[in-house]
């Protein structure tokens, strides 16, 4: 297993072509430049925590390939207790970071790819799957951080990939000879793309006949020639290139640095190909990584409401209002969600079950409605938050007033709260509220992992109405006429 350093070192070795701001940064420079340090550093806890004897159990599992000891973000799930200990590792990770720590897509795709592709070689007699296991071999004796790519542009969301305008609104398999594939088009909203070493691509729905060049599922690394990646601006961005204080989160930062990865006709060989043209298996692609991907949601959104609500107490107290009944009443309410979120993530993991492959599947019902509690669930969190915490998490000073010689000591004067408490401590946790309860924060809870109406779709489809119907008629005393 990668130690913290051998992980960032190993990102220097790329040759990654990645541009911020309409600029491309120097490979070498990437993993410490001021918009992906921080990020880098959250990323760099999951290596960290796993050589800690004290996390190990959480931290690590025993490879079902080779019998050894592997990061578990390495790992193909063989049990719920494997699913319930991902859970609680997340909440883990998120509780020393306070943000996205970008390994939980590449996870969660190795475990949706590893089960289906063991099922369309059941169909079709591909060898998709012992392509899959090299791999992973592969990527277990690495440690690698993969990046999973489901997102396409999608162009006009009326049309089919197919039938679009512009054929590369979906990425698609332009070429094959017999050497490997070639890949046109891009993938969205690529959290941890930046500072990984390799992507896995995924339809981004499910395929008809006509949509086969499409139904396309691989492995390539993130410097591969053809691969271009494009950073996203975040808000409040441009303050990583200032001082502390005013980032609030200056070490690990916030959520993932996304990025739009153009693939301009990118070769594939084909032991790292693992569907090309079974349409039919794209939808339950789809499905099984998305659900592996909703369960992960109560454990980090859980751990990152642990923080939220632990900058919120802290403001009250420094504020002098914490005894207030409302403030005790209003921070046990967000107690109460975040424990909400959390149980239904611990929920569809313990009743997780085997797939064909022998990997297990979480509950797919319970990790839906799960995730669909974190968009609105996280929402009033956070209202409640910037509610104890007040307007000075928007309207302050900066950094750069209150170390001003000439009106830092107005800063100092005018924003103590109790006696006891310094302005630039109170400054730091307000700041670290603003961070976490706004801007992209929000949106990638209420669209991370699918939006809304995704996991509205999935539930209505697995809750068994007809079942609760029978179930009402029968308690009613009412025969069905025939």
């Amino acid at each position: 297993m990668k130690t913290k350093q051998e992980y960032i070192e190993s990102l220097k070795a790329r040759n990654i072509r990645l541009y911020i701001k309409g600029e491309r940064i120097a490979p070498e420079a990437v993993p410490d430049h001021p918009f992906i340090r921080g990020h880098v550093n959250c990323a760099a806890m999951t290596y960290e925590l796993a050589q800690d004897p004290l996390h190990a159990d959480l931290m690590t599992a025993t490879s079902h390939l080779t019998g050894k000891q592997i990061n578990r973000f390495t790992h193909i799930h063989q049990s719920t207790d494997d699913l319930l200990k991902k859970v609680r590792m997340l909440r883990l990770i998120s509780q020393k970071t306070g943000s996205c720590y970008q390994r939980c897509v590449g996870l969660d795709a190795l475990n949706a790819i590893y089960t289906v592709s063991y099922e369309t070689d059941q169909k079709y007699g591909t060898d998709y799957h012992e392509r899959l296991k090299k791999y992973l071999l592969y990527w277990q004796e690495n440690d690698l951080m993969v990046v999973g790519g489901m997102t396409d542009p999608k162009g006009d969301r009326g049309l089919r990939p197919s039938q679009q305008e512009d054929p590369d609104m979906f990425v698609r398999v332009v070429d094959r000879n017999e050497k490997g594939i070639v890949l046109r088009g891009a993938k969205m909203h690529m959290t941890g793309m930046a500072n990984s070493h390799e992507m896995l691509v995924m339809p981004t729905m499910a395929m008809g006949e006509a949509d086969k060049d499409y139904a396309v599922c691989c492995a390539l690394p993130v410097d591969a020639p053809g691969l271009i990646h494009v950073f996203g601006r975040q808000t409040n961005d441009d303050r990583k290139l200032e001082g502390e204080i005013d980032q609030g989160n200056a070490n690990f930062g916030i959520v993932g640095g996304e990025t739009l990865t153009i693939l301009e006709n990118v070769f594939v060989p084909w032991e790292r190909v693992f569907l090309c043209g079974e349409y039919d298996f794209t939808g339950l692609l789809v499905e099984r990584f998305a659900c592996y991907h909703r369960q992960n949601y109560g454990g980090c959104k859980g751990g990152v409401s642990d923080i939220v609500i632990g900058a919120t107490a802290l403001m009250a107290d420094m504020s002098g209002y914490a005894k207030a009944a409302h403030v005790r009443d209003k921070l046990n309410e967000m107690i109460h969600m975040t424990e909400t979120l959390y149980a239904c993530s611990v929920a569809c993991s313990a009743q997780g079950a085997k797939t064909a492959s022998g990997a297990y599947y979480v509950d797919p019902l319970l990790a839906n409605v799960g995730k669909h509690n974190v968009t609105k669930l996280i929402y009033d969190i956070d209202r409640l938050a910037q509610d104890i915490a007040g307007g000075i998490t928007a309207t302050m000073p900066s950094e750069k007033d209150m170390n001003s010689p000439e009106i830092g000591m107005y800063i100092e004067k005018y924003l103590k709260g109790v006696a006891s408490v310094s302005a630039e401590d109170r400054m730091r946790v307000a700041r670290l509220i603003e961070n976490m309860t706004g801007g992209v924060a929000l949106v990638e809870s209420m669209h991370g992992a699918g939006s809304p109406q995704a996991q509205k779709v999935m539930y209505a489809k697995l809750a068994n109405l007809e079942h609760k119907k029978e179930c009402a008629l029968q308690i009613a005393g009412v025969k069905r006429k025939q």
